[in-house]
């Protein structure tokens, strides 16, 4: 029993000693921390981030397009067949003729043969060549002998967007000026355009317009770019120098122009490429910008309105970022997307995915005057805006007239496609992109 007294005592000194120690060692490491302060070393862990995997693309769901149909008729259905002046139209149904002389017979006329070959138009073209200048009843018997006209609609209606354009007029100079500023350049030299038919690749996919960059064939340099650049003379020749943005900023969007030179002289100028931009219609940017409101969007008040304020004004007319570039034209008119002349009033811009260049088409809309242009035109011209199965621009000409009639024109109206009898029933096609 004394042995076990001993042992207990001897235990609980041990754990006091202990108690002790451990406290005084803890005061201990507190007046260290407070007067030798712990030196921290940081550590950073890098951890080797994977090259990350290629990302998929996404899954983009095919968008429902409208349909185009062509619903055969008969001419006595067309409204103003037997009223309208269709003699007025034999100019551009022959220079369209002429389009198709050196052509091979088998070649497709419009996109996906639409318009058949070019074999089915010879017959059609000689009759019209044979035929006197005036001769309105000789014309009508050509399209109800030769012809087959077409209703043409779609799954979004049978009418759709009639716009008009005109040659623009400018006053121009050969040297730059304090009066003449404004270059109207030709195509550049470094301006490069990849055909897709040239790779096998399907028609339906547009053509490319860019420039080398790196050993890669990068976008073209946008409106802004080439407006602000001192040396783009140095990419691309100045045709001309004109004596308004306004003026020349109309001419890019209407593709073809008189300039008079101030030494007396007039020269037509037109198209000859762009820098492969989507298209922005000035009256549109002004509408989103707010300083035009509803039914103030046509050309003549927007022209007014660019003038009024020029600073503000090529502020706005940067903002459309397709460009145009042009050359001279010494033929007798402004030449349309057939490379034909156009002629004023029986002259249509047409989308070509639906509607064959050179193809005769009947109207059926009203000009923004509510005066009737119910007749005969021709599919000899296209534009950037020109887009959808019935949507047609019409050329008024030249002259302020002209201007004042393209400016306002926002019609809605509808079309009807001739073709030769030797072409077979176009069928239902699905829209496709340029």
């Amino acid at each position: 029993m004394k042995k076990n007294r001993v042992s207990r005592l001897i235990k609980s000194q041990i754990t006091a000693y202990a108690v002790a120690s451990f406290f005084g060692f803890s005061v201990g490491l507190l007046v260290a921390a407070q007067f030798f302060p712990t030196r921290i070393e940081r550590v950073e862990i890098v951890k080797k981030t994977p090259a990350p995997s290629p990302t998929p693309p996404p899954i983009v769901q095919p968008e429902a397009k409208p349909k185009v149909s062509y619903n055969r008729l008969d001419v006595d259905q067309l409204p103003g067949w037997k009223t309208d002046s269709v003699a007025d139209a034999l100019p551009a149904l022959r220079n369209a003729c002429s389009a198709f002389e050196g052509r091979s017979d088998t070649e497709s006329v419009g996109r996906n043969g639409i318009g058949g070959t070019v074999a089915d138009w010879r017959a059609p073209c000689v009759a019209l060549g044979r035929l006197a200048y005036g001769d309105a009843n000789g014309l009508r018997e050509i399209l109800s002998s030769l012809f087959v006209p077409y209703a043409v609609s779609s799954s979004d209606g049978a009418t759709g967007k009639f716009t008009g354009y005109y040659e623009a007029a400018l006053d121009g100079s050969s040297r730059r000026t304090e009066k003449y500023f404004v270059p109207l350049y030709g195509l550049p030299k470094d301006i490069i355009e990849l055909d897709p038919r040239s790779f096998d690749l399907s028609a339906d996919i547009p053509s490319i317009v860019g420039q080398v960059g790196g050993r890669r064939l990068i976008p073209y340099d946008e409106r802004r770019v080439i407006e602000k650049d001192e040396s783009f003379s140095e990419r691309a020749e100045v045709l001309v120098w004109v004596d308004d943005p306004v003026d020349a900023h109309l001419l890019h969007i209407q593709g073809s122009g008189r300039v008079t030179m101030d030494d007396g002289t007039e020269r037509r100028i037109g198209y000859a490429g762009n820098n492969g931009r989507r298209f922005r219609g000035i009256g549109g940017i002004l509408l989103s910008a707010g300083v035009l409101g509803p039914g103030q969007s046509s050309m003549p008040t927007v022209a007014k309105w660019l003038r009024d304020n020029p600073v503000q004004a090529q502020r706005y007319m940067e903002d459309n970022p397709r460009f145009i570039f042009f050359r001279w034209n010494d033929g007798p008119g402004p030449l349309g997307a057939l490379g034909v002349p156009l002629e004023p009033r029986r002259s249509l811009a047409v989308d070509p995915r639906y509607i064959p260049y050179g193809a005769p088409l009947w109207l059926d809309v009203d000009d923004p005057d509510g005066q009737s242009l119910d007749g005969l035109v021709v599919a000899l011209d296209t534009g950037s805006a020109i887009r959808g199965p019935v949507r047609g621009d019409y050329f008024w000409g030249a002259g302020p007239a002209a201007f004042a009639k393209a400016g306002r024109m926002n019609s809605r109206g509808r079309y009807y496609l001739f073709l030769p009898r030797s072409v077979a029933d176009p069928s239902y096609i699905g829209e496709k992109p340029l």
